[in-house]
């Protein structure tokens, strides 16, 4: 009697606001693919991961700021991945978000992330607007005022703050990041240490993490 193989699952947390968030959704067909992975995509807020953690966005610290649109340019020249400056940044994402949070998951939620993702990362759209999103969900055969007149509704709003919630209690405080079997990776540049687990080679040893976990605070930041 044959014995049904399942493949294992990764989540993916992500804000379009992301760059990073938007190189890593590209590179996931291939990882899957190589892995035998299923690959869930949970959308969250991710001014709720900072906000929860106490933290600025990289946007919101200048020099920060600076350097990663040098990193992110290189990262998609070597991968050869189109990618352009958004209309603004940080922009407002909730609406794109909570849009997203109402179709189901699988070929049609991948497909509108691929469509959110391109308008504001390669088009340089502004996908914080409402004329926006519906011009690209008319483009790509969704059911466009329907579903931005849902994501107005309080229930559609919780599910988003219901990611997030979830996300910030599984230990995620920033995206792209990555789930699987208990363990996190964060960032695209996190990617290398996501195949080697799942090619088996983790060099992580858990016993000389839980010594560092261990290692006890001497004294603390003053804040002003």
């Amino acid at each position: 009697m044959s014995v049904e193989k399942h493949n294992r699952l990764l989540r993916f947390y992500f804000d379009y606001i992301s760059h990073n968030a938007y190189l890593a959704w590209v590179q996931l067909p291939e990882l899957a693919q190589q892995f035998n992975l299923d690959i869930e995509p949970v959308p969250v807020l991710f001014a709720g991961l900072l906000n929860a953690n106490g933290q600025l966005g990289p946007a919101e610290i200048p020099s920060k700021a600076r350097w990663m649109v040098r990193d992110v340019l290189r990262k998609a020249s070597l991968l050869n991945i189109p990618i352009n400056p958004p209309a603004s940044h940080p922009f407002n994402p909730l609406l794109p978000l909570r849009v997203t949070c109402l179709v189901e998951p699988g070929q049609q939620r991948d497909r509108l992330i691929d469509a959110f993702f391109k308008a504001a990362w390669v088009d340089s759209l502004d996908i914080s607007s409402e004329e926006t999103v519906l011009s690209i969900l008319r483009q790509n055969a969704f059911q466009a005022s329907q579903l931005v007149e849902q994501a107005a509704l309080p229930q559609v709003k919780q599910r988003l703050h219901r990611n997030t919630a979830a996300a910030i209690e599984a230990d995620v405080f920033g995206v792209p990041a990555m789930q699987i079997d208990q363990q996190h990776f964060w960032g695209f540049d996190d990617f290398p240490h996501l195949q080697r687990y799942l090619q088996g080679d983790d060099p992580l040893d858990h016993s000389e993490y839980a010594r560092w976990l261990n290692t006890r605070a001497s004294s603390q930041r003053t804040r002003q």
